[in-house]
C-alpha cells in the first residue's frame, strides 16, 4: 500500500502495535489476546476508514485472503499452531499492517534489495536442504523466486521476505506460535520458523492484485488501486 505520505510515524506505530500485541498475547494469557485483538483491529479499521476506495478494496482483500490462508495453513494443513490452538483475531489485520510496513520500507530502499535478499538467503537455504533440517525452505524459496521473477513488485517482495522473517523469529521466541518440525502431507522438514516463510506474503500480494484487477475490470484501475506495489 502506498502510505508514503505518513511513512515514518505509521511505520513506527505498526511496529509498536505488532510487537506489543504479541507480548500481551503471550504474557496475559486469554485476556492479553483479547486486548491485542481489539488494538490491532481498531488501528486497522481507523486507517481503512481514512483510505481511498481503491485502497480499501486492497486492504479488505488482504484481510480476507489472510484469514483463509491462516485457516488452511494452521488448522487444516498443520504447518504451525498458535498458543491457544486457534487463529487469533488480530492475525488477519496484522498481515495487512505488516504489508503497510513493508511498503513504507520498500519505498525508501533502492532496487539493489531485489537481488541482495535472494542472494543472501541462498546459502542458508542450501545448507538447510543439504542437512535436511529444513527442506520446506527450499520449496518456499523457489516460490519466492517465482514471485520475484513474475510478480509486479520485486522490491516489496524482498522487503517482505526480511520483515516476515523478523516477525516470525520474534513471535516464535515469545511462544505465540510454533512451526511443526515435520510438514504434513509432503514429508518435508521445517525449522521454527522457516527462513523463507516470507514467500507466503508474496503469494498474498499476488492474490490481492488479482482481486483488485478483477474488480476494477481495467488494467489502469488495477495498477493504481493496488497500493501494495511500490515502483520498481
Amino acid at each position: 500500500m502506498n502510505w508514503n505520505h505518513s511513512g515514518s510515524s505509521r511505520g513506527a506505530t505498526i511496529i509498536a502495535v505488532i510487537c506489543g500485541g504479541l507480548v500481551l498475547d503471550q504474557q496475559l494469557q486469554f485476556w492479553g489476546q483479547t486486548v491485542a485483538n481489539c488494538g490491532v483491529w481498531a488501528l486497522f479499521l481507523y486507517w481503512l476508514r481514512g483510505a481511498e476506495a481503491r485502497q480499501q478494496l486492497a486492504l479488505t482483500a488482504c484481510v480476507v485472503y489472510a484469514a483463509l490462508g491462516e485457516i488452511f495453513l494452521s488448522l487444516v494443513w498443520g504447518l504451525y499452531e498458535y498458543r491457544l490452538a486457534n487463529i487469533p483475531l488480530f492475525v488477519p489485520p496484522g498481515h495487512a499492517l505488516l504489508f503497510m510496513l513493508g511498503t513504507i520500507l520498500a519505498a525508501r530502499l533502492r532496487d539493489w534489495i531485489s537481488w541482495a535478499v535472494p542472494l543472501a538467503a541462498a546459502p542458508f537455504i542450501g545448507m538447510l536442504l543439504v542437512t535436511g533440517a529444513g527442506t520446506l525452505d527450499a520449496l518456499l524459496y523457489v516460490l519466492f523466486l517465482l514471485c520475484m521473477l513474475f510478480g509486479r513488485a520485486p522490491r516489496l517482495y524482498a522487503v517482505m521476505f526480511v520483515v516476515a522473517l523478523a516477525m516470525e523469529i520474534y513471535g516464535t521466541l515469545l511462544g505465540n506460535w510454533a512451526w511443526s518440525a515435520e510438514v504434513p502431507w509432503l514429508g518435508l522438514t521445517a525449522i521454527n520458523p522457516p527462513l523463507a516463510a516470507g514467500a507466503f506474503y508474496c503469494v498474498l500480494d499476488l492474490l490481492v492484485m488479482a482481486t483488485v484487477a478483477r474488480v476494477g475490470r481495467t488494467s489502469t484501475f488495477a495498477q493504481k488501486s493496488l497500493s501494495f506495489t511500490p515502483a520498481r
